[in-house]
């Protein structure tokens, strides 16, 4: 096997700099979509309920993206065409207000509908630009330049924590009604990095028909491997959904509960500015095995010792291994087990079951055990979920004929 041409700096710099205008778009409007809806007049029934599109679209919407990047080899294009799509749906959130609205419930369906589009549109751009690096980092041995594929997703989180930061104190300046301005803004970055993406021969349209996934996904190792990362991610959504709200019933003020989001984010940016240093000491199925290892004793510290600053702040320090550590040996197994034109969908896969599939059954699921056996329940409910993660990773590295 001919090893690939190593990509030139200054086009990893462009898949950088989608990574962070991607990241820092969801870093502004999943924290403060939901007050402009609230500024809207919605209740939070219909706020919840438009918030839910996000993992709703992610059941189907990454699939048909990745589909056609692996049916057509236009990936950069249908990036674009993503990209594109956002900006126009986030103008078009932008125009709702200003039209006439016979009533509260038409005002709130155009704001679903447009919140939709969005969701669908830039649910392409991480699954077909995911699937482009992997290309132009795959090395002889099968596998993905850890080091070079760190120094690129590292900006996605620092792009994210930025925009939280920043757009909390400009909203808080001028008002949660320029918010829909925003998002145009960030969407029109995103398009402006989607069009200098370098071209790639993945561009080059083929003649012969792209493989079937569905005899990989009957593969033992490949069907527990996507089943380890159902659990394990379902056993996050516990964070990403009641996570603040456990704190703020717990009696930690706003200044508290920001800190602590913030030491899980700085510790997962570390991570993969680091890990082409040691990355590579464990395979990725064992890594998945410490991840979902760690993540049980994450999400049980976080149900038992909540009342306790310093046990939380442990817990969000090992975010880190829980997030960051799975999602590269996820990329890394996914390019492995989803060769050449199978990895776009792959990709699409992982994002599917991982942040679509668990994200509905986690937030309704969630929702609804708190609602019977309060805050804490829901977290030790993410800790047989990472239970059953662990089991699921052991049982695809044994398949694979690992240990």
């Amino acid at each position: 096997m001919t090893a690939a041409p190593q990509p030139h700096v200054s086009g990893l710099k462009r898949f950088g700099a989608l990574t962070f205008t991607y990241f820092a778009a969801i870093g502004l409007f999943n924290p403060y979509a939901p007050l402009w809806f609230q500024s809207l007049g919605f209740s939070t029934l219909v706020i919840g309920a438009i918030a839910s599109l996000q993992s709703w679209t992610r059941i189907v919407a990454p699939y048909a993206w990745s589909w056609g990047g692996d049916h057509s080899g236009r990936r950069v294009e249908l990036i674009r065409l993503a990209s594109m799509g956002a900006l126009l749906s986030a103008l078009g959130l932008l125009a709702v207000p200003y039209l006439e609205m016979p009533g509260a419930s038409e005002l709130m369906i155009s704001v679903a509908f447009m919140t939709a589009l969005l969701f669908i549109a830039n649910s392409g751009v991480v699954p077909l630009y995911e699937a482009l690096l992997a290309n132009l980092l795959h090395t002889p041995d099968g596998s993905i330049d850890a080091r070079r594929y760190g120094r690129v997703r590292v900006w996605g989180s620092v792009g994210f924590i930025l925009a939280v930061t920043a757009f909390g104190f400009l909203l808080e300046r001028f008002g949660i009604g320029i918010f829909p301005a925003f998002v145009a803004a960030m969407n029109a970055l995103m398009l402006l990095a989607a069009l200098r993406l370098p071209a790639t021969r993945e561009d080059a349209v083929h003649q012969e028909a792209a493989p079937p996934v569905l005899p990989l996904l009957r593969r033992p190792e490949v069907a527990w491997f996507f089943a380890s990362i159902f659990f394990t991610v379902l056993a996050h959504t516990s964070l990403y959904a009641f996570f603040s709200l456990y704190l703020v019933s717990l009696g930690y003020g706003k200044g508290a509960v920001g800190a602590l989001w913030a030491v899980s984010v700085a510790v997962e940016i570390a991570f993969f500015w680091t890990q082409g240093r040691w990355f590579g000491r464990l395979s990725p199925h064992g890594w998945l095995k410490v991840v979902a290892g760690v993540t049980v004793l994450r999400f049980a510290a976080t149900a038992a010792g909540g009342a306790w600053a310093p046990v939380l702040v442990l817990a969000q320090l090992t975010h880190a291994v829980t997030f960051a550590a799975h999602h590269a040996a996820c990329i890394a197994l996914v390019h492995r087990l989803f060769p050449g034109r199978l990895r776009g969908r792959g990709q699409a896969l992982y994002t599917m079951l991982g942040y679509g599939v668990s994200g509905v059954l986690g937030g309704v699921g969630g929702g609804w055990i708190i609602s019977q056996l309060g805050f804490a329940a829901v977290f030790w409910a993410a800790t047989l979920s990472a239970l059953a993660g662990l089991g699921c990773a052991v049982l695809s590295a044994r398949a694979s004929g690992l240990r």
